[in-house]
């Protein structure tokens, strides 16, 4: 009988850690399901290869794997030296997004890369396929829900969020709503994260106000390009939204950027805040890719002004590893 109870404490012990670990969620990168713990210092915000052609004319064949790999493998390098070990590669659809590509470098650096599904439809929908404006919201996101549970393509690589953009206005256009709606849905059914390329407050709001409508928490939210808000009282009424705050544009402004830190800090908003370069950009079509900007604006600019302003080493760590940990893990669905 004694046998008996151990036995059957021991299973429900090893039944509750797997319930745990289920609810504790996962990290979808190109290489498979990481464990979230296994992020590590994280870019939320970075571009391998942007291609700016247009939908229409896009494609695979519009750049050589290993020319890419080649120019961009110095900068991978040096933020891995610098203890990075995840970056967001946040190139959308038709816009360049290479998921081979992706795992290519990983399996060359070890950094692990999250990729996405979804659309782009800021620049008056230059980036958006023809069926953006036929199809209706649910079958837009049954397309990304497709890849969700099956892969992009046939690369074998599965999305780790939702990328979308709208144009900014207090008011969304009909197809920029209906790129909110499809993310709603997506992320309702899928468990991914909802990362919109927006600018100002004004917008953002419009989103959330649509995210609400279709009953999707707000701290599912990421306002990206955040720091083209004027107003940092905006950030405030963000974070009461739970939304995450994403100041993402380091590598072209340095000292804006410490600015807003100060002010999250200073307001008690750093646990809604998420930081990153949007650098990158290698480019098909212009010599060696053109002027690729590294990722180290960061950590040899931004965080060493960040101490001397009384930033300290767990505050650091919650923005660049806590954060993005929460923010991106996929719970269960």
């Amino acid at each position: 009988m004694k046998s008996f109870v151990i036995s059957f404490l021991l299973l429900v012990l090893f039944i509750s850690c797997e319930e745990k670990e289920e609810n504790e969620g996962y990290i979808e990168t190109v290489a498979g399901k990481i464990e979230p713990k296994e992020m590590g210092l994280t870019l939320i915000h970075e571009h391998i290869l942007v291609d700016f052609i247009g939908a229409d004319s896009t494609g695979y064949h519009r750049w050589n794997k290993d020319s890419v790999v080649q120019r961009v493998l110095p900068f991978l390098e040096n933020i891995k030296s610098k203890g990075v070990r995840t970056i967001i590669e946040c190139t959308p659809s038709y816009l360049g997004k290479d998921p081979i590509l992706l795992k290519k470098l990983t399996e060359l650096t070890g950094i692990q890369f999250i990729t996405n599904t979804g659309y782009y439809g800021a620049v008056g929908g230059k980036y958006l396929p023809s069926h953006a404006y036929s199809e209706s919201a649910r079958e837009l996101a049954d397309r990304w829900i497709e890849e969700t549970h099956h892969g992009i393509e046939d690369s074998g690589v599965y999305p780790g969020f939702i990328k979308i953009s709208v144009n900014e206005g207090s008011e969304l256009s009909p197809i920029d709503k209906k790129l909110v709606q499809a993310a709603a849905i997506t992320h309702k059914e899928t468990g991914l994260l909802i990362v919109s390329h927006t600018g100002p407050w004004s917008t953002a709001k419009a989103e959330i106000d649509v995210l609400l409508e279709q009953g999707v928490d707000p701290s599912n939210f990421v306002w990206v390009h955040a720091q083209n808000e004027k107003d940092f009282n905006n950030y405030i009424k963000a974070a009461e939204y739970g939304t995450w705050i994403s100041l993402d544009g380091i590598v072209w402004d340095v000292e804006g950027h410490l600015e807003r830190v100060l002010f999250a800090k200073k307001n008690n908003l750093l646990g809604n805040v998420l930081l990153s370069h949007d650098a990158g950009w290698y480019s098909p079509g212009e010599p060696n890719g053109g002027d690729f900007k590294g990722f180290n604006a960061l950590f040899d600019e931004l965080i060493p002004l960040m101490k001397k302003e009384g930033f300290t080493q767990q505050e650091l760590d919650l923005i660049l590893v806590e954060n993005p940990k929460k923010a991106f893990t996929i719970k269960a669905k």
